[in-house]
């Protein structure tokens, strides 16, 4: 696995205002990439919500693997946090599937203020993820309109900013914030095999030879299929694609470098499959699932 580093000073100050902010609100809904359950949470955000509840929305499930999104959000509802998957770009429906999941979630604390005569007011939710995780595209969805900028690439939001977003619930936009050290090599490489690093720091091919393998061990056979290739080992996978979408360079032989480009557009964009890269092994509590 290649090491991955990527911590820029704005990221810092974001965590810091979102330290202070998170007094005021009632819930953290925490965007992740349902390709990635794992690896495209932030750690420090346990520390920094504490037991305030959480709605885990896992997006882009369109991308990723139906079986293995119904293992994640059997797995990961408890207590005070529900999971649930959403197509941000496809189902016009989500922002207030998100908004009805996030107020049933809320629905113990609204009733304890109704019963001691105080009028429930509109929930305080914050909004956060990691970067390029699609958090702007769902903030857009929940109000219905195009609120904030939306890009394909980390790094488009630096500011935290309240928005209205529904008359029962208000959204305070954070920036995608990362942490300053990754635990394990893993996690950084598929942070950057789907686009929440800075490409520009990249060693791209590494990074496309860390995806190669994992998908060859959670998925066999897939990728040799797809590119009339057998028996290859990451970097021969490489040379694969490169002879099967012709690219080559100045001395004919076969672009390894463009391969690792195009192969990692392809993952991001789905092309390659309905994917999940962290596959979930753990037995459901089936009293929480319910």
């Amino acid at each position: 696995m290649v090491k991955v580093q990527w911590y820029p000073g704005h990221m810092e100050k974001a965590r810091r205002q979102m330290t202070e902010r998170l007094k005021a609100v009632d819930l953290v809904i925490e965007l992740r990439d349902a390709r990635i359950p794992e690896a495209s949470t932030n750690p420090l955000l346990n520390a920094l919500a504490g037991n305030k509840p959480r709605l885990i929305v896992l997006a882009k499930s369109d991308m990723a693997d139906p079986v293995q999104n119904e293992k994640w959000v059997r797995s990961m509802k408890k207590d005070n946090v529900s999971c649930m998957t959403a197509d941000l770009l496809n189902d016009p429906h989500c922002g207030r599937k998100i908004i009805r999941e996030a107020l049933r979630l809320m629905k113990p604390m609204r009733e304890k203020q109704a019963a001691r005569g105080i009028r429930p007011r509109a929930v305080r939710a914050m909004a956060c993820g990691i970067p390029n995780v699609g958090k702007s595209t769902m903030i857009n969805r929940i109000a219905g309109k195009n609120t904030v900028k939306a890009a394909d690439k980390p790094g488009v939001t630096r500011s935290l900013t309240w928005i209205h977003a529904d008359d029962q619930l208000e959204l305070l936009d954070t920036p995608g914030v990362l942490w300053p050290k990754f635990e394990d090599e893993k996690t950084g490489s598929l942070l950057a095999a789907y686009g929440s690093i800075n490409d520009d720091i990249l060693n791209r091919k590494m990074i496309a030879m860390d995806a190669i393998h994992e998908i060859q061990d959670l998925y066999p056979g897939l990728l040799e299929k797809m590119f009339d290739a057998e028996g290859c080992n990451p970097n021969g996978m490489l040379k694969a694609i490169a002879e099967k979408r012709n690219l080559r360079k100045e001395d004919n032989l076969p672009d390894t470098a463009r391969a690792a480009e195009m192969f990692l557009n392809d993952l991001r964009k789905g092309k390659l499959g309905r994917l999940t890269l962290e596959h979930c092994d753990e037995t459901p509590d089936t009293e929480m699932s319910e």
